[in-house]
């Protein structure tokens, strides 16, 4: 956990608590230097050092975002072309992740893959649409989204609620941990290479009661994808860009497509480091952007707060709504907002 407590201090620093009013970065992100945001440059500076070593593996940027300010932007150089020629699969593609036209960046351009960030993009979708009044809430029946769907005849699947998909624990028996995703066989792999994602998914036995055991699964989050055009009309990536997106100032984004046209909500999103910054801040101010309501009252404290463990006690991190939640990173935030409630 050394980057988590190296980050948290630079975020959090030593400063003493001043009131300010809140910066939209609605039209873009004011800059700042980290000295004159109270940020410990030492602290900052030895992480830095340890993204330019390649201490954590290919790290592309890090961006730091105190009290509405840019406060520090660095980006690292790496010849993922280079890297790439020497890779076993040649066959060009999205889900070719060895293809350095579509990982990291797209197309070469600015926009970086989310991975598995798009699930908790995904997560806050469905806030949207509970806000909206598009979706009843988290206890919704799943399966009654799924007219149409050829589905296996196990009563414990007709208990799914959207909690369970948001949690995953949903009881499907689905392996993704056990290879890596560049391996064909990878369960994530073989939804990615067929036809119908959806139905991949609804095709895989159930093998523990909802709600009992999680298990990391992208197939569940891409349930929510079909669950997001059946409930609102459009797919999921055309809702974020007008609900979600577009009221944060986000409009340079690319999102991948599933063969039936749904949008991959299990890792398909590539965003801006800024822009990412910026749904960060909507959670950070509860779920309101300029005033306005974006997520459900109690949709932030909930999703990121422990609902399931899953059973890693020895890396600290259990999982709330499509997203790891590491319980020192919560006990420090805790604090954080204890003493300095009234800053951004």
């Amino acid at each position: 956990m050394r980057i988590v407590s190296i980050l948290l201090n630079a975020l959090l620093g030593t400063s003493a608590c001043r009131v300010e009013s809140v910066l939209w970065p609605t039209t873009g992100w004011k800059t700042s230097t980290a000295a004159d945001q109270g940020v410990d440059q030492a602290e900052l500076q030895e992480l830095d050092n340890e993204f330019a070593r390649g201490d954590y593996g290919y790290v592309d940027g890090f961006l730091l975002i105190r009290h509405g300010y840019v406060a520090h932007e660095k980006s690292y150089e790496h010849n993922y072309k280079g890297l790439f020629s020497s890779a076993p699969n040649k066959a060009p593609g999205p889900y070719n992740y060895y293809d350095f036209s579509w990982h990291p960046f797209y197309q070469g351009g600015t926009l970086h893959t989310m991975k598995s960030i798009t699930k908790s993009v995904t997560s806050a979708l469905i806030g949207v649409a509970i806000q909206r009044g598009e979706i009843p809430g988290v206890e919704t029946n799943a399966l009654s989204y799924f007219d149409g769907y050829k589905i296996l005849d196990d009563p414990r699947r007709h208990s799914w609620t959207l909690r369970h998909l948001l949690t995953m624990t949903t009881g499907i028996q689905w392996e993704e941990d056990a290879l890596p995703y560049t391996d064909p066989a990878n369960i994530c792999a073989l939804m990615e290479a067929s036809k119908d994602w959806v139905q991949f998914v609804l095709d895989q036995p159930m093998a523990a009661d909802p709600g009992s055991t999680f298990l990391y699964n992208s197939g569940a989050t891409q349930l929510l994808s079909h669950i997001l055009k059946k409930a609102t009309g459009i797919h999921a990536d055309a809702y974020a860009a007008e609900y979600l997106f577009k009221p944060l100032g986000i409009s340079n984004f690319y999102w991948k497509r599933t063969p039936t046209g749904h949008a991959d909500t299990e890792g398909g999103l590539y965003l801006e480091p800024r822009d990412l910054a910026k749904i960060g801040y909507l959670y950070l101010h509860g779920g309101v952007w300029e005033g306005k309501r974006i997520l459900p009252e109690g949709w932030v404290e909930t999703s990121t707060t422990v609902q399931t463990s899953t059973g890693s006690d020895a890396r600290g991190l259990d999982y709330g709504y499509q997203s790891l939640v590491s319980t020192q990173v919560q006990n420090y935030v805790k604090f954080f907002e204890c003493k300095t409630s009234t800053r951004s």
